[in-house]
């Protein structure tokens, strides 16, 4: 197999999982040639770190505004898309306009007409796109999809589909650029993609008709006044109000030099952009409750349900079926993007002793007799319940002997994003949405 040539463009921190793998795991398989972004301070971290750990480069870079140069320099093969959400289209399309095919970050664009644009430009141009949707690939994930295939539950009826995102990694969300819904979708379509992907891949279906609710109950100015809260800030590097607020984003010089990197000082100054804002602070447009009822193609209705101020991270799955009922609990890691994962956290610390019986556990409940629990390979490695690795494979090295059908494309990034898209307009209109009337495949 013939070494691909790579470019990458958004170097935030989610950046990191694609250069680690050519630097070092798949090197062999492909190059990174060049970085690009609206912030050099950024890239330049990036540059330096793949030329002192790697021995690769140094990198050129490129600001934003010469993507097209950098194609035409560079001559990629594929192009890395992991900048902010709202201009994954932008990037997407244009990189297949000038031939290259792309891997981008889920979710793969914010709306319908983004989306829309990147169905239309794949059909005119013919290029490739991989959608890097890791939850598919970790060994829990797989087994429940091993299950039902195997009809172990028989002809599954309704599911109910709860995600839990704690007190540090939920209010991540709303101290970073993602507490505006412009520059995402909402947490319904930049994180609930990686779920409702994971429902159409294990139901092997796709949404038909969607209703929503959402609010804004927790986060935000004026429900923290609501509950008694009278000292606020802006942002919290320095400030001796957010020393005391343990929802405030804390820095650990030793293990954080990362994020100070990418965020602070000179990075900070070139583009204006606080990483450190307070999840109490005005401004906030997503929502941090919402829920969701889907009625998929195949009949099956779910209810799902995602809560970002929660005392533990986590989601619950339950099928039922004609034959029975297939449950799933998983307890996850928190973390903080671009920091270190850590779970002195709000919350966490009560689950710390308690935790082995928080092992995830694949339960199936017949209609009749005792519950059968199975078994898997448990192996965090990599992240994302081990799927990054697996992801990664896929990606560099090319796909695998795969009959659960884990890698995705262009129409998986489509599918499980109109979800969430739908989900909000059903929000802003009271109505359910039929998906269908949403793009056209």
């Amino acid at each position: 197999m013939a070494k691909k040539k790579y470019v990458l463009v958004g170097t935030g921190s989610r950046c990191s999982m694609y250069l680690d793998a050519l630097g070092k795991d798949f090197r062999e398989y492909g190059d990174i040639l060049a970085l690009c972004d609206s912030n050099h301070v950024r890239m330049n971290y990036w540059r330096d770190y793949m030329k002192e750990t790697y021995g690769i480069g140094p990198l050129p870079t490129y600001h934003c505004s010469e993507f097209d140069r950098m194609i035409q320099e560079q001559k990629p093969d594929k192009v890395i898309v992991t900048s902010m959400d709202r201009t994954h289209h932008l990037y997407i399309c244009r990189a297949m306009e000038l031939g290259c095919d792309v891997v981008t970050e889920k979710p793969m664009t914010v709306d319908a007409e983004k989306c829309q644009q990147i169905i239309d430009t794949k059909k005119r141009t013919g290029r490739d796109i991989i959608v890097t949707f890791n939850y598919r690939y970790s060994p829990r994930n797989t087994r429940v999809k091993e299950l039902l295939k195997d009809g172990i539950a028989g002809t599954i009826t309704s599911v109910t589909f709860e995600w839990l995102l704690d007190t540090s990694h939920g209010a991540d969300y709303f101290r970073r650029w993602h507490r505006n819904k412009n520059n995402n979708g909402g947490l319904l379509v930049h994180k609930s993609t990686h779920h409702f992907d994971l429902m159409n891949w294990w139901l092997d279906s796709a949404p038909k008709t969607v209703f929503a609710m959402g609010d804004l109950k927790f986060y935000g100015k004026e429900n923290a006044e609501k509950r008694g809260v009278t000292q606020f800030y802006d942002r919290a590097y320095g400030n001796p109000i957010a020393a005391k607020d343990p929802f405030a984003l804390k820095i650990d010089p030793e293990k954080d030099q990362r994020l100070l990197a990418l965020y602070y000082g000179e990075a900070e100054k070139e583009d204006g952009y606080m990483r450190d804002r307070s999840v109490f602070s005005d401004g906030i447009s997503i929502e941090d409750n919402m829920n969701v009822m889907v009625r998929y193609q195949n009949n099956v209705v779910m209810n799902y349900c995602l809560y970002a101020h929660s005392p533990w991270e986590g989601y619950r799955v339950c099928f039922n079926g004609t034959k029975g009922r297939l449950e799933f609990n998983v307890v996850e890691k928190s973390y903080v993007s671009g920091g270190h994962e850590d779970f002195n956290q709000p919350g966490m610390r009560e689950l710390e002793g308690d935790k082995k019986s928080l092992v995830p556990e694949i339960i199936f409940q017949p209609l009749w007799g005792k519950p059968v629990v199975f078994t898997y390979e448990q192996n965090d490695k990599g992240g994302h319940g081990g799927g990054d690795v697996r992801l990664l494979r896929d990606v560099f090295a090319g796909a695998q002997p795969d009959p659960l059908g884990h890698a995705a494309g262009y129409i998986d990034g489509a599918k499980s994003i109109l979800t969430g898209i739908a989900a909000n307009i059903s929000m802003k209109t009271g109505e359910p949405v039929q998906v269908k009337d949403l793009v056209q495949f």
